[in-house]
């Protein structure tokens, strides 16, 4: 939504994000405009012809944008200080792409030094956001700045050999050894965006699952807090004093030693599906750290928790369409659920 700005319209030109202004009627000046006592109206009078020659200075667009649209007003007032606002010839322009130089980055002698490494599958990207398939054994981002092999410096690679002066930040994380989408935003718009509907719950996520036994009800809601385990630095456990984390699950397939769930998580705590089912004394394939089963009585031949983000859904950060982005099972996925289908025939 962008109320009298239309996204589909939208086109980029450079650094700029610019948009054709709507005809507006002769001698509307707004209230903000009469409010700090302007003496011409945000959009001159003009016949409605010769719309498309309509001028307004910086601060006279900047106050019609904070009044007739819903775009941040922190950005549109950085764009502002920052002297990213024009407006010409009935075109609203906004410095949405800055040049971003690619050498400031904390992890750019990383990405130059291993340009010949492969990318990971990029799922989908624009102008504004990209989303990409993080692997099992990597993290999202490095635990210290000189630690390489991260999905963050796999992005700025990416962007080196795609000659994009862009700086792209990651909205959401993953578990290291959790394989499944990961989505950037790729300039300041975006981000607050994204950001905000993370916030507001409005980014599904949604994950297929091996768990031992088979959870009951088949379909069912785990709302339980998750905190720290104070004995043990790299668990979670439920706690009373924890946060609040909501897991929504579904059982897709049923065997007798396990089961294929779907999830969908509403909050996004640190382990939350995998401290959620153990604790339902369901834990996920794999898991040692919350007590599957190990050696020979493992259900299936994995060194970590058979967990993937199979698909994530969210509006694009500019013309607010919905986006739902899948990403396929990988082969250890399959090939665990084989093993699984195998043990339970026995």
């Amino acid at each position: 939504m962008m109320t009298e700005l239309d996204p589909r319209q939208a086109q980029r030109q450079g650094e700029w994000l610019v948009f054709p202004l709507p005809v507006q009627p002769s001698g509307n000046v707004s209230s903000a405009a009469q409010e700090s006592g302007a003496a011409a109206a945000l959009v001159p009078a003009a016949p409605a012809a010769s719309a498309e020659r309509q001028t307004m200075s910086p601060h006279q667009l900047r106050q019609w944008l904070l009044e007739k649209t819903d775009l941040p007003a922190k950005w549109v007032n950085r764009l502002f200080s920052e002297g990213g606002l024009q407006c010409h010839d009935g075109k609203a322009m906004m410095r949405a792409f800055p040049v971003y130089d690619l050498k400031r980055h904390e992890l750019y002698g990383l990405a130059a030094a291993s340009l010949h490494e492969a990318m990971p599958p990029l799922l989908y990207e624009d102008d504004h956001c990209l989303v990409i398939h993080k692997p099992v054994g990597m993290s999202v981002h490095p635990a210290h700045p000189q630690e390489g092999g991260s999905l963050d410096e796999a992005v700025l690679r990416y962007l080196l050999v795609s000659g994009q002066q862009v700086l792209a930040r990651h909205i959401h994380r993953l578990d290291k050894d959790t394989s499944g989408p990961v989505l950037y935003a790729k300039n300041d718009l975006a981000q607050w965006r994204l950001d905000e509907a993370m916030r507001a719950k409005e980014i599904e996520r949604i994950y297929v699952a091996l768990v031992q036994g088979v959870p009951s009800p088949l379909i069912g809601t785990i709302d339980l807090p998750i905190g720290r385990d104070r004995h043990h630095a790299s668990r979670q456990l439920i706690s009373k004093s924890g946060k609040p984390a909501i897991t929504h699950y579904q059982v897709v397939k049923a065997y007798s030693l396990g089961a294929l769930v779907r999830i969908r998580l509403e909050t996004g705590r640190t382990h939350q599906i995998r401290v959620h089912f153990s604790h339902l004394g369901h834990p996920l394939v794999g898991d040692c750290l919350y007590g599957a089963m190990i050696g020979k009585q493992a259900l299936a031949p994995l060194s970590h928790q058979a967990l993937h983000g199979e698909s994530l859904l969210f509006k694009h950060p500019l013309t607010m369409e919905p986006l739902d982005i899948a990403t396929p099972v990988p082969p250890w996925f399959d090939q665990a659920q084989q093993a699984l289908t195998a043990r339970s025939k026995l």
